[in-house]
This record gives structure tokens, C-alpha cells and sequence, in this order.
């Protein structure tokens, strides 16, 4: 046995011993009644919380928690930041709800131009995706809690702010999942395994996100992974109006994207408001190593074929899996969630 494999067992067995823990209702009640206190709690009002009997049993309990999950002392209990994480879970319902809702949506299809997008959420995936041509846009989880204090009419604006928050985060090489530290790279859309995913075009490329550590991933349009840039800002607040007026799933069709290099890598996207251009232009590694404004010609009005479509991201649980996508223009969920991708 390698070093490494042995560093894996112990990392495994450490794993199996945590969640063994938590096997217990009387466990994650004591975690939960912990939850929303900021000071210590006695072992009496601990135990009159959880309303676990005899008090020799909630003392057993509390024991196997103690350490991992919870810190005793003489003042009281108190959650680890471990415990904080479980309690926060089994409060949030993210292993235990499920939600299914359906709205419209007051946006055009990328696909057909329709105004006709709706979403719906089932297993706590929401999907939008056009009710005219029948076509997807986009598919990623949503948090049950999102959904049980919100009318679903609220539920997108809230669904589009929590994806970017994750997709900013990731652009920026921290993990929304872990904290790891995130790879990034556009890569050409060829490289993908899944037959089924609609960013394999020719010509099309992709910024790829990875963590490191857990494996979490984002495949995205290259626009969507720029949104937040201070030039795209700057350009938007300029011009009186703002990036984030624009759901994910619908950026709008003054949006650009140009695959100029495949090997290596190299893309030129750009955004036109009021006659003005703005363009960047990202490496292989995603990273704008120049951008610049100009007014607008003709020659920047492309054919529908040519340009690219709103996009959303897509994220990917499975660190086998390919990771998610986004783009702008349409987006065919994979087995994971996925979000559209733009054409070159």
C-alpha cells in the first residue's frame, strides 16, 4: 500500500466514524435545538429541548457528539462548526424535502425567440425551459428553503442571485461547496464526453471550473464567467443600465461570443449598448488579458447563426462528471445540471 492510499483509508475511516455519529434522531435533535443559540446551554435545558428521556440516555447521545460536533464546558454546549454545518442542513431540508413548483417566466426563449420560458422545479432541480418549441435553457439545483418562504413567482429572482453568487465565487478560484481552491480554463467544447451535451459544437469554447479539492464543477459560455468583470460593470453603469437586469437564462442578444484560437485556446467576447462595443479578450486560462471599448459598426451584427445566446450554469455533484455548463445562447441539461452554452 502506497502513502497515498493509506492517507485515503485513514481519510475514509474518519469520514465513516463522523457520519456514524449522527445515526441517531436524538443526535440531530440535540444538533438542531443547538442551532439557533448564541450563547452556551446547559445539559438540563440541552436535554429539556430535545425532549430525549431518561436523562442517562440524552447524556450517552450527547457524548458520542461531543468533540466533533458539539464543544462542552463549564458553562454549557455549544456547536462545532461541523455541528453548525449538520444542524444547518437537517434545518434547510437539503436531505430531506423535496419541492416541485411551476412559473412563467417574462422572458424570450434563446432557441426561438418566443416569449414563452417557464420554470419549473422537481427532486429541487429547476429547470426553465420554453413552452413553445418544447427546447431546454437550463438545469440546476435550488435549495428546498428557496422555495418553502418564497410565491413561486418570487422564486427565479432569488434562483438567478444564488447562481451567480456560486458562479462569481468559482470565477474567482474559490469553491462554493468546499472552499477549495478552483482550476480554471477555457477549453475547446469538442473535448466533451457527454453525446448529449449541445456546448460539443464545432468551433464552440467553454471555461471550465474545477475544485481541486472535492471535485465540484461549472462548465459555462465564456460570457457568463464575465459577467461580474469591472470593465463589463463600468460598461453597463455607463450606459445607464445594469448587467444584472438580465436573468441568467436570458442575457440578452447584445451579447457575443468568438472563438478566435482553439489551440491554444483564445476568445473574444463582446457587448453592444447604445452603438458602443465593448470587447474582451480571454486567454486559456480565462483570465481578460485585454479589453477595450469602440463605437460600433455593422460589421459587429452578426445573423442569428452566428451569435451567441443567453446561458446559465450548470453544476456538477459528481467529480467524474462533466462539470457544469452555461452559455448564451441555449443549454441542454446532461445528466447533471447544466445551463446553455454560446456558439463560437
Amino acid at each position: 500500500m502506497t502513502d497515498a492510499d493509506a492517507d485515503t483509508e485513514r481519510a475514509d475511516a474518519a469520514a465513516s466514524d463522523a457520519f456514524q455519529a449522527l445515526g441517531d434522531e436524538a443526535r440531530l435533535s440535540t444538533l438542531v435545538a443547538l442551532l439557533d443559540r448564541d450563547d452556551p446551554v446547559s445539559f438540563s435545558d440541552l436535554r429539556a429541548a430535545t425532549g430525549v428521556e431518561p436523562s442517562a440516555r440524552f447524556a450517552y447521545h450527547l457524548r458520542q457528539l461531543t468533540g466533533r460536533y458539539v464543544e462542552g464546558g463549564d458553562d454549557g454546549y455549544r456547536l462545532t462548526y461541523a455541528g453548525r454545518k449538520v444542524a444547518r442542513a437537517v434545518a434547510a431540508g437539503t436531505y430531506t424535502d423535496s419541492v416541485a413548483f411551476e412559473t412563467d417566466l417574462d422572458a424570450d426563449c434563446p432557441h426561438c425567440g418566443a416569449t414563452a420560458l417557464a420554470a419549473s422545479a422537481a427532486d429541487n432541480v429547476v429547470e426553465v425551459a420554453c413552452v413553445d418549441c418544447g427546447r431546454p435553457v437550463l438545469s440546476l439545483p435550488f435549495p428546498p428553503r428557496g422555495y418553502r418562504d418564497r410565491a413561486p413567482e418570487d422564486v427565479p429572482a432569488a434562483f438567478d442571485r444564488h447562481h451567480r453568487s456560486r458562479l462569481a465565487l468559482m470565477r474567482d478560484g474559490v469553491c462554493p461547496e468546499c472552499g477549495g481552491r478552483v482550476e480554471t480554463a477555457v477549453v475547446a467544447a469538442e473535448a466533451s464526453s457527454d453525446p448529449d451535451d449541445t456546448v460539443a459544437e464545432a468551433g464552440r469554447a467553454v471555461a471550465d471550473f474545477r475544485c481541486r479539492t472535492c471535485g465540484h464543477g461549472v462548465r459555462t459560455p465564456v460570457t457568463l464567467s464575465l459577467l461580474e468583470h469591472p470593465a463589463v460593470v463600468a460598461f453597463h453603469h455607463d450606459h445607464r443600465t445594469s448587467v444584472r437586469d438580465r436573468p441568467l437564462w436570458n442575457v440578452g442578444d447584445e451579447w457575443r461570443e468568438t472563438a478566435v484560437s482553439l489551440d491554444p485556446v483564445a476568445v473574444v467576447v463582446s457587448v453592444r449598448l447604445d452603438g458602443e462595443l465593448l470587447e474582451l479578450y480571454v486567454d486559456d486560462a480565462a483570465r481578460v488579458v485585454d479589453h477595450r471599448r469602440r463605437p460600433a459598426d455593422t460589421d459587429d451584427t452578426r445573423d442569428d447563426e452566428s451569435e451567441t445566446s443567453e446561458g446559465t450554469p450548470a453544476e456538477d455533484e459528481d467529480p467524474a462528471a462533466e462539470p457544469e455548463t452555461a452559455s448564451t445562447d441555449s443549454t441542454q441539461p446532461s445528466d447533471d445540471e447544466s445551463a446553455a452554452s454560446p456558439a463560437a
